[in-house]
C-alpha cells in the first residue's frame, strides 16, 4: 500500500509529469530569458561578478541577500533595523536612506524602491552580484553595482521542493515549490515562504524581544513558448511581513530599553512580463514590470524609556517600468540597443509627535536660558504633532547602446546612455499648539502656534553615461581594462520637514530664523568614474578558478547620510564634495578532487573624503562611513559518499566571514574594528532529502552592525550571537516522483 503522502505528491504532479514526457514533433530552440542584456557569458564580460548558485545558497544557509555579505568581495549588506533598512555598500559606495546605490532585478524585473530589497525568497536558481557601475545598461541607481536574482524555471525543472528550518531561538522558516510542465510549450510553478523570527535581544522596558517578526510570500511563474522563437514569461509575487521593535542599545547602559511602540509592516505586490523573440540576426525582448509597495513604520525616535517623540511613516508607492532591448550579432560584431522608461508615484504621511520630555528638553531648555531673569516659557499641551504629508511622482526615460568587436583575441567595447529623469515633491506640513509666557510663575500671555506650510518642488536630471573596455581573451581566461561612468539621481530629504516645522515654530517665538526649505531638503545627483583592471582565469583542468580586480573610483557629490545637530533627530542626505575609493578584489575556487572544494573571497576598499566640509568641520582625508575596509570569506566543503539505501553522502562545511573596520560617522570618532564569525554545517544527503545541522558565529564574537547619534545620545545594534539550527529539505523531481508513482 502506498504511503498517503507519496500518493498525494504523485497525484498533484501526475499530469505535469506525464505531459512533460509526451513526444513533441517540433524541435524547440533554446530561447533564454535570463541575462537579456548580456550577449555572452558574464565570465567573458569586462565586469567583476560573483555568481552564487542554488546548491551553494543551500549549503551556506542563505535565504536572502543579506546572507551574500562577504561571499561577494566588497559587498556588504548589514543585518540591522527592520526590513525597511536595506542598505548595501559596494566598494565604499552605498546609501542608508532614499534611493539605492545598487540595483536589483528579480527575474529581470527592476525593483526601484530599496524598501523592497530585504525579503526571503524560495527556490533561487542563482544570484549574480555585479560590482562597479552598471549605469550604461541599467541606468539610475546602479552606481555601485547590480544584483540579478533568478528563480527556478519550470521549463527546466519539474518537481516538488519542501523545506523546513528551525533555529535555537525558536524561529522557523518554511518553503515550498511545485513545478509542473503541462505541455512541452507551457509550464507553471507555484512557490511560497512563511517565517517566524523570535528575535535575539530583549527590550528591558516590557521584557519582550525587540526585532521579532513574521511574514509570508508567494510566487506564480508561467512560461509559454508559443513557437520555437518566442518565449513568454510572467511572474507574479506577493510578500507580507511585520516586525515588532528595533534592538538599538543605549551606549551608556548597553541595553535595549525604550517605551514607545516600534514596528514595521510591509506589503509588496510585483508583476512582471518578459517577452522575447529570436530572429535569425537579432533578439528582441520586452520587459514590463509593475510594483505596489505599502508600508507602515512606527518608531520611538529617542529609543529611551522617556517620552521625547515618536514617528509614524506610512507610504504607498506604485511603479511601472518598461524596457525594450534589441540585441544582435554579425560576425565578430556584437551590439545591443534599448529604450527604458519608468513612472512611480509615492504618497507618504510622516507625523512626528512631540511628547513631554521632548518639549521640555528639546524646546524649552533651548529657550528659557535666553529669557530675562524670572521669565520662563511653558507649553500648554502635553504633546503636539508635527504633521507632514508628501506626494512624490517621478518619471524617467533613457536610450542606450553598446557595441563590441572581436579582433582576434582582443575585444573592444563601448557604450553610452542618455538618462532623463524628473521628480516633484508636493508637501503639506501642519502644527497647531500654544505656549504661555510666565513671570515668576504668573501667566502673562498665551501665544498660539499654528503653521500650515504648503509647497511644491521639482528637479530635472539629464546625464550621459559612457563606458569603455578592452578585453584580452584566452582559452580559459580573460583580462580586461574598463572605464565606466556611474550615476545616482538626486532627490529630497522628506525626513527633514519635522525639523523645518520645528524651526518655524521657534521663529514664531522670535528664537530662530526661518530655514530655506529647498536648500535643506534637496540634494544633488552623485556621479562617479570607475577605472578597473580585472580578469577571470581557470587552470589545472578547471580545478582552479579565480577572478581578480583592482579599481579606482572618483566620486563627485557623493550622497552621504548625516545628522543635522544635537537638537534634532532627523536624518538627511548631503552631498560630499569629492570622494575617492581604491581597492582590490580576489576570489579563488579550488576543487582538487570531487570530494573537496575550497573557496576564498577577499575585498579591500580605501574610501576617503577628498574634499568635504559639512559646515562645521573640514572632513577631508576622513574615511567614508558605513562601508567596510575589508571583507573576507573562507569555506572548505568535504563530501563523503556513502553506499547505502538510506543515506547517500555526508558533507562538512566550515566557514569564516570577516568584516571591518567600519567607521560610523563622518568625523571617524566611532569605529567597529575588524571581526570574524565562524560557522559550520553538517549535511546528511539522500536523493530525496537532505538534513542540515548548522551553526553561525560559533565563537560568539561581539560586534556592532550599526551605530548612530540622536539628540546627543549614542546608540548601536549588536550583531547576532551564537546560534544554530536544523534544515530539512525534500526535493522530488519528475523522475523521482514517477518512481514513487509506479511503486
Amino acid at each position: 500500500m502506498k504511503h498517503p503522502l507519496l500518493t498525494a505528491v504523485a497525484l498533484v504532479t501526475a499530469f505535469g509529469v506525464t505531459a512533460a514526457e509526451a513526444p513533441d514533433t517540433t524541435t524547440l530552440q533554446v530561447v533564454r530569458v535570463t541575462a537579456i542584456k548580456q550577449s555572452r557569458s558574464l565570465l567573458r564580460q569586462p565586469v567583476t561578478v560573483t555568481t552564487v548558485r542554488q546548491a551553494e545558497l543551500e549549503r551556506l544557509n542563505v535565504n536572502g541577500m543579506k546572507g551574500l555579505s562577504e561571499i561577494a568581495p566588497n559587498f556588504y549588506m548589514p543585518d540591522y533595523g527592520s526590513r525597511m533598512t536595506s542598505s548595501i555598500y559596494v566598494r565604499g559606495i552605498g546609501a542608508r536612506i532614499d534611493q539605492p546605490a545598487v540595483g536589483l532585478n528579480v527575474d529581470n524585473i527592476p525593483y526601484l524602491n530599496k524598501n523592497a530589497f530585504d525579503f526571503d525568497i524560495a527556490d533561487i536558481e542563482r544570484i549574480e552580484v555585479l560590482r562597479g557601475p552598471q549605469s550604461t545598461l541599467y541606468g539610475r541607481n546602479t552606481i555601485a553595482g547590480l544584483i540579478n536574482v533568478y528563480t527556478l524555471n519550470p521549463m527546466n525543472y519539474q518537481g516538488i521542493n519542501i523545506s523546513e528550518e528551525i533555529t535555537t531561538n525558536g524561529s522557523w522558516v518554511s518553503n515550498f515549490g511545485v513545478y509542473a510542465k503541462f505541455h512541452p510549450r507551457f509550464a507553471v510553478s507555484v512557490a511560497g515562504n512563511n517565517y517566524r523570527d523570535k528575535g535575539y535581544f530583549t527590550n528591558r522596558h516590557d521584557g519582550k524581544k525587540a526585532g521579532r517578526g513574521s511574514g509570508d510570500s508567494g510566487r506564480i511563474k508561467l512560461v509559454w513558448r508559443p513557437s520555437s522563437v518566442v518565449n513568454i514569461e510572467n511572474v507574479a509575487s506577493f510578500t507580507s511581513s511585520e516586525q515588532k521593535g528595533y534592538p538599538y542599545k543605549f551606549s551608556e547602559t548597553g541595553e535595549v530599553n525604550y517605551n514607545d511602540e516600534c514596528r514595521y509592516d510591509r506589503d509588496i505586490f510585483t508583476e512582471g512580463l518578459t517577452v522575447s523573440w529570436a530572429a535569425p540576426w537579432f533578439t528582441l525582448s520586452s520587459i514590463t514590470g509593475y510594483q505596489h509597495l505599502a508600508d507602515d513604520m512606527r518608531m520611538d525616535q529617542d529609543f529611551l524609556p522617556l517620552s521625547y517623540f515618536t514617528l509614524r511613516q506610512r507610504q504607498k508607492e506604485n511603479s511601472v517600468t518598461q524596457d525594450i532591448v534589441l540585441r544582435g550579432t554579425k560576425g565578430s560584431y556584437h551590439w545591443l540597443a534599448g529604450v527604458f522608461g519608468f513612472y512611480k508615484h509615492n504618497n507618504m504621511q510622516a507625523p512626528v509627535v512631540f511628547k513631554e520630555d521632548g518639549i521640555e528638553h528639546l524646546i524649552l531648555d533651548n529657550i528659557n536660558p535666553k529669557l530675562p531673569n524670572g521669565m520662563r516659557l511653558g507649553w500648554d499641551d502635553d504633546n503636539f504633532t508635527l504633521d507632514s504629508r508628501f506626494r512624490q511622482p517621478s518619471r524617467g526615460l533613457a536610450v542606450y547602446h553598446r557595441s563590441s568587436v572581436d579582433i582576434g583575441r582582443l575585444t573592444l567595447a563601448a557604450g553610452i546612455r542618455f538618462d532623463y529623469e524628473h521628480t516633484n515633491l508636493t508637501y503639506s506640513s501642519d502644527v497647531a499648539t500654544s505656549a504661555t509666557m510666565y513671570s515668576r510663575d504668573i501667566p502673562l500671555m498665551s501665544t498660539p502656534i499654528e503653521i500650515h506650510d504648503r509647497g511644491r518642488l521639482g528637479q530635472t536630471f539629464r546625464e550621459l553615461l559612457p563606458n569603455f573596455s578592452v578585453t584580452w581573451n584566452m582559452r580559459n581566461s580573460a583580462i580586461f581594462i574598463s572605464a565606466s561612468k556611474g550615476y545616482k539621481a538626486g532627490g529630497y530629504n522628506t525626513q527633514m520637514f519635522s525639523q523645518i516645522l520645528q524651526s518655524k515654530m521657534m521663529s514664531v517665538m522670535g528664537q530662530a530664523p526661518e530655514l530655506d526649505v529647498d536648500g535643506i531638503v534637496s540634494y544633488r545627483p552623485e556621479i562617479s568614474w570607475n577605472y578597473e583592471i580585472g580578469g577571470h582565469f581557470s587552470c589545472d583542468g578547471e580545478r582552479v578558478y579565480s577572478t581578480f580586480s583592482a579599481f579606482l573610483i572618483d566620486v563627485r557629490d557623493q550622497q552621504v547620510t548625516v545628522f543635522p545637530d544635537d537638537s534634532f533627530t532627523g536624518r538627511m542626505m548631503a552631498n560630499a564634495g569629492r570622494t575617492r575609493s581604491l581597492g582590490a578584489e580576489l576570489t579563488v575556487r579550488y576543487t582538487p578532487i570531487s570530494r573537496w572544494r575550497f573557496d576564498l573571497s577577499y575585498g579591500y576598499t580605501n574610501a576617503t573624503f577628498r574634499h568635504f566640509n559639512d559646515g562645521r568641520t573640514d572632513l577631508s582625508g576622513k574615511r567614508v562611513p558605513y562601508a567596510p575596509s575589508n571583507t573576507l570569506f573562507l569555506s572548505a566543503a568535504y563530501r563523503l559518499p556513502i553506499n547505502s539505501d538510506y543515506l547517500h553522502a555526508i558533507s562538512f562545511c566550515p566557514t569564516l566571514r570577516g568584516t571591518g573596520s567600519i567607521y560610523w560617522d563622518e568625523e571617524n570618532l566611532y569605529r567597529q574594528p575588524f571581526y570574524a564569525e565562524l560557522g559550520a554545517s553538517v549535511r546528511l544527503e539522500h536523493s530525496l532529502w537532505s538534513l542540515d545541522f548548522w551553526g553561525k558565529n560559533l565563537t560568539d564574537t561581539r560586534f556592532d552592525v550599526f551605530r548612530y547619534e540622536s539628540i546627543g545620545n549614542n546608540f548601536f545594534q549588536s550583531g547576532k550571537p551564537v546560534r544554530g539550527g536544523v534544515t530539512l529539505r525534500i526535493r522530488l523531481d519528475a523522475g523521482e516522483m514517477k518512481k514513487l508513482h509506479d511503486n
